[in-house]
Formats: C-alpha cells, structure tokens, sequence
C-alpha cells in the first residue's frame, strides 16, 4: 500500500521531485519504491525517456485500481477503528425485567445518538441469567443488580434508588409521613422471584430481619402490575420505586425510616480482552439515562424538621448542577464524581 501511494502521487504530479516533496521523503527512496513495484509487477509504470515523465499503458491502468485500493483501506482503518471504539457491529446487552418502556426508549434513542454504526440487541433478561449468559459469551454487557458477587466482571457507574413500602390506600399506616420496618409486622411481603436476582432478594429480607420486620408469608411477583395488583387486594406490602406506586390509585407509597432499602443497579461487562469495545460505552449510557429518567433527590439531614415534606423515592446519583454522575466503586464507600 505504500508503494502505491507513492505510485499515485507520482502518476498526479508526472514529476519525481514534486512527488517526493508532497510526501515529505527525499528522492532517492521514492525512485527506488518505484522501481520495486514495477518489477514485483513485472512491468514499467512510467516513461522516464522524455523530457516530460509520462504515464506506461500499464501505469494508466494501475492508477484507477491503486485509487480504488487506497480508498478500501482508508473504509477499513475507518471501520477498524470505529469497531475499537465501539461504534460498529452488534452489542447484545440485557436489562432487567420490568425496565419501563420510557427508559428502554431512552435508552437506545441515546445508544443511536453516540454510536450511529452499532446495532443493539437489547434483551430483557433477570440478574442471574444475564450473569450466566455473559460468562458462556452469550452477552456482551447486562444491566444488573446488586450485590453481584462474580469475578472476572468490570462494572459501569452504579444507579441508585431508595425504595418504600407500598400500601393500600386504607392501610392505617399510610397516615404515616414514613413507616419503620418493624410497623410492617403482620404483613405478607410481595417480592420479585428469587430467581431474577437471588443477591438483590436475600437482601431485602435480610435487611427486613435487621430491622424487625418478619413477614408471616411471602408472595411472588414478577412484573410490577401483578405487585401492585396483590398490595391493592390486601395480600400483602411491597418494597417498590414511588413511581410505580403511583400507577395505582388504590395504593400509597411512604419512605421507609432511615432508607434501610437502596436497590443499587449498574453495567457489567467481562473483564478480559475478548469484552466489546462498547460494552463500557454501554454502561456509562445506561446510569446517564436512568439517572436523568428518574429525580435525583438530597437524603433527608437528620435535622430536618418533622413536619417536612417526606422526600421522593430516587437516591442522589445525578447531580443535576454539575450533569455529573456519582460513581460508587464499592457498597459502602463514598460515591465518587465520575
């Protein structure tokens, strides 16, 4: 290829020194470039027997093809290099069950702003099996929730959301500005299948024994209308997002004291070189909208004042003064700015 190039130029300027000043090289070496291709192609290029350089038959021919050859290889250095950063090719990603229509809109409306040439399979699978699908190379990332505790995973920018207690609207408790976990007593719990993701399950009912409260059963539910739809016909409480409570007329949704509950969700990707080049684009997209799609809102200070306004349901992680996100490289350490 770069005896082509030489080639071309060259053929354009019909004049040795012009061409080897457009290349930034000295003579000599172009001359003999020149040379070398005319004999691996067993033919002259030029008619240097005038005063004038001129184009051979030969050479006339060559210079459409090598035209042609240069351009492939500018198309291929284009796409390797768009492929690298992540911007070419099919992504298989996986979300969890339940993500609303709005955030999957979000989502790929944001993956086709910054990577027009990628393709997204976008998947709704639980935590567990997009786990699975990721170490058998099946997925290229997921989007997951917490705790995972597999090796050989990166992780993208944690999410996270404080959940409360979703209660039928003629529960005595939803006279309650916040309920305590222990107030919850004598309740069956309505929960996601522990198969979609087991981590996420056990903490919930580990955190419900820390805090006093022991369901007298467990319900099962797997899409958030089947949840609300057993709170309102008083088969039990759940632990859900505010905003999907207020899908429901008949339910309320209250702040549980001391946000013991935080569902934290982010981007995993395999940590070896075989990853998607886009996988980490992927996740690093994924926190940005589901931190724009849902308010971002200060933990209450403990001197606030009694009677103030309970707060909204969704955690800091997007701050929107500086459009920044809060990055949290491990469970209980201080965010950090990302």
């Amino acid at each position: 290829m770069r005896h082509l190039r030489i080639f071309v130029a060259v053929a354009e300027e019909l004049h040795f020194s012009r061409a080897a000043d457009q290349l930034g090289m000295a003579q000599p070496p172009l001359s003999q470039a020149v040379r070398r291709l005319e004999k691996d192609l067993g033919a002259e290029l030029f008619d240097r027997s005038r005063r004038q350089v001129e184009l051979t038959p030969a050479g006339a021919v060559l210079l459409d093809e090598a035209r042609e050859l240069l351009l492939g290889e500018q198309r291929l250095r284009t796409l390797a290099r768009r492929a690298g950063q992540g911007d070419a090719g099919t992504l298989r990603a996986g979300v969890p069950p339940g993500t609303t229509v709005a955030t999957l809109a979000l989502l790929l409306g944001a993956c086709a702003e910054h990577y027009p040439g990628m393709s997204v399979d976008l998947q709704e699978i639980t935590t567990d099996e997009q786990l699975r699908l990721i170490a058998s190379g099946e997925l290229d990332v997921g989007l997951v929730h917490h705790p995972v505790d597999v090796p050989g995973l990166r992780l993208g920018p944690e999410v996270r959301v404080e959940l409360g207690v979703v209660l039928p609207r003629v529960s005595p408790l939803a006279r309650l500005p916040e309920v305590a976990l222990a107030e919850l007593n004598g309740h069956d719990l309505v929960l996601l299948p522990r198969a979609q993701a087991p981590g996420w399950y056990d903490r919930i009912l580990d955190t419900c024994r820390a805090g006093g409260f022991a369901p007298t059963g467990l319900r099962h539910a797997s899409r958030p209308e089947l949840l609300l739809a057993l709170v309102t016909a008083g088969h039990g409480i759940a632990f859900d997002q505010g905003p999907v409570a207020g899908k429901e007329p008949r339910v309320v949704w209250r702040p549980l004291a001391g946000r013991p509950l935080t569902q934290r969700t982010s981007g995993v990707w395999p940590a070896d070189r075989s990853s998607h080049p886009a996988a980490p684009h992927f996740a690093e997209l994924a926190a940005d909208v589901l931190a724009r799609d849902r308010p971002a809102i200060p933990h209450r200070r403990d001197d606030a004042p009694a009677d103030a306004e309970p707060p909204r349901p969704w955690a800091v992680v997007y701050d929107e003064a500086t459009s920044r996100l809060h990055r949290s490289s491990t469970e209980s350490g201080p965010p950090t700015r990302a």
